[in-house]
């Protein structure tokens, strides 16, 4: 079947509108790229699902293997210790499905570099490997200025002693262990007397004792060593820092030129951060999806509106962390995972889940079960940040978080959840909506090992996310973008199709219902004689999604019977 990849790839050259994919000289041959624990995932269709969910949590097994593929998406940030086209492919192979780019560090021309790498990597497999590339805006940030001495000074900070903040430029780069420079001018008017500020993600933390025209006066409450240019938190304060500064517009504008496909948008306060952002992007950027980091408490309050308007949302809980009580950020997880799950908007869960890998090649047994609730919660996607960017272990961590996504996926009872999901829809709904209900319960009584469906916009795919299958759910699309944002959707195997167009369109439906029997036998999903549920439209172009089948999977044959037209398909075999 490989091979058949490398000569669709091939034919598309030829074909005006449809995407190239260039190839460099490989370093590994076809069998090597179509091999390892993520590519090849075994499932147990035949599972029998327990009659509750008590009895499916007592049925738990530490000796079984997994019985589901991992559908849990996983995105990497990339930096210093990833960014080689060598480790990306690798990174590929190990199931890396976006990649994240931190525009908080770095220059356009670095993060140019970095995605040409990205391309390179996976232009060199012989068949495309969706990996969507997301750009991380620094967004309307607090921070210190720089210390006397340079960006390497540091000063300690000693616990109640005062020490004054001030927005005076004179002092922007001149700070010392009695001042230091805070670039947020407004910071005066917002705080009062006993608000509290937190330095460099909480582990400095002061009290405001007096405020003056330009400064204010301050107890360290928490002391210890402080560095330039390092993060401020307000918590409970309502900032009026804009939702997009014009760094962030100028990196937005990087990111439509260089045709990245997802906007991790920081710092998300309301609504209008959002459409500001759509805005800026433009019609050329319309395509890219923006997703929503909830950060601060202002943004938690907001909650509904920004969902509403945002493609998605990112529970970020770094700085989430500082701005409201610890104890209370699970709380604001699950209640951001269980309304984007109730909404169908993808969600994401990030920050420290693997942290201790930046420099131990194990994680500790709290980030495991972590990632495990995260995944149990509902999050569509698990983010690395300094693990995979800066860390010593960055291929390790990855394949660490992919075997826990997978365990993870085995302790959920889709029963429950469909049922939970499907009473929770507004009534009525359209027919894309009712087929891809109507096919996620298909799939549960026949114990499918896929659901395949044909996309344009991907809008189908997406819905049938939303109800969460326990099979995978192939994406077949000619639409490159459309396969790389899947990704963010739990449970969606995108599959780029880069065969020509066939004249007759049922014939043509054929060829790539093919093409992804064929990829899922290849991964290992799927096998002769399993049941697969099909969605399709029931005419050429995108909404006309109306149609559910069930078909048993053929032998393996070089001819692909016809499921909708009535030719069969030449299919090259492995």
């Amino acid at each position: 079947m490989a091979t058949h990849y490398a000569r669709q790839a091939s034919r598309e050259k030829n074909n005006p509108g449809e995407v190239e994919f260039p190839h460099r000289k490989k370093k590994r041959s076809e069998m090597e790229e179509d091999t390892g624990p993520y590519y090849v995932q075994l499932q147990e269709v035949e599972a029998v699902e327990a009659p509750s969910h008590l009895t499916h949590m007592c049925n738990l097994n530490i000796d079984q293997e997994p019985f589901v593929v991992r559908s849990t998406g996983i995105i990497c940030t990339i930096g210093p210790a990833c960014k080689s086209v060598e480790m990306l492919e690798q990174m590929v192979m190990s199931g890396m499905n976006i990649a994240r780019l931190n525009f908080s560090h770095g220059t356009h021309e670095y993060h140019k570099g970095t995605i040409k790498n990205i391309r390179e990597a996976v232009s060199g497999f012989s068949h495309p490997r969706p990996t969507a590339i997301a750009l991380d805006t620094k967004g309307p940030e607090i921070r210190t200025g720089l210390l006397k001495g340079g960006g390497s000074a540091i000063v300690t900070l000693e616990k109640g002693k005062t020490i004054i903040l001030t927005t005076n430029l004179a002092f922007e780069n001149d700070g010392t262990v009695d001042k230091i420079f805070i670039d947020y001018k407004n910071i005066i008017k917002v705080v009062n007397k006993g608000t509290q500020v937190y330095i460099d993600d909480g582990l400095i933390s002061l009290k405001v004792l007096e405020k003056g025209a330009d400064f204010l006066k301050c107890e360290i409450e928490n002391g210890g060593e402080l560095g330039s240019k390092k993060g401020c938190n307000l918590p409970n304060v309502l900032v009026d820092l804009p939702a997009v500064t014009e760094k962030d517009r100028k990196d937005l504008l990087f990111g439509v030129e260089q045709e990245v496909d997802i906007v991790f948008a920081s710092f998300i306060r309301d609504a209008q951060g959002i459409r500001d952002i759509r805005e800026i992007l433009g019609e050329k950027g319309q395509h890219i999806k923006i997703i929503a980091k909830i950060e601060n408490h202002q943004g938690v309050r907001n909650f509904d509106e920004i969902l509403d308007e945002a493609d998605g949302i990112m529970v970020a809980r770094g700085d989430l962390g500082i701005e409201i009580p610890a104890e209370k950020v699970f709380l604001a997880q699950k209640m951001m995972i269980g309304r984007c799950n109730k909404a169908g908007k993808p969600v994401i869960c990030a920050t420290q889940m693997l942290e201790s890998m930046v420099s131990k090649p194990r994680p500790t047994r709290a980030e495991t079960s972590d990632v495990a609730n995260a995944v149990l919660d509902g999050a569509d996607c698990v983010m690395l940040s300094g693990e995979t960017a800066k860390g010593d272990y960055p291929l390790e961590a990855l394949k660490m978080m992919h075997q826990i996504c997978r365990e993870a996926e085995s302790a959920v009872y889709h029963r429950q959840l469909f049922e939970e999901l499907r009473n929770e829809t507004p009534t009525p709904t359209d027919s894309t909506h009712t087929t891809a209900i109507a096919a996620v319960e298909a799939s549960h009584k026949s114990r499918a090992a896929a659901i395949i469906v044909i996309t344009t916009t991907g809008r189908s795919a997406y819905l049938l996310s939303a109800y969460r299958p326990r099979c995978p759910i192939l994406a077949v699309t000619r639409t490159p973008h459309v396969s790389r944002q899947g990704h963010l959707y739990r449970g969606v195997f995108p599959i780029q199709f880069v065969g020509p167009r066939d004249e007759d369109w049922l014939a043509d439906m054929d060829a790539r219902i093919s093409k992804a029997i064929s990829v899922g036998r290849l991964r290992g999903f799927i096998k002769s004689g399993d049941s697969v549920v099909m969605v399709t439209g029931w005419k050429q172009g995108a909404g006309f999604t109306n149609t559910m089948r069930m078909i048993s999977v053929p032998e393996e044959s070089n001819k692909f019977p016809p499921v909708m037209g009535t030719k069969s398909i030449e299919v090259i075999p492995v």
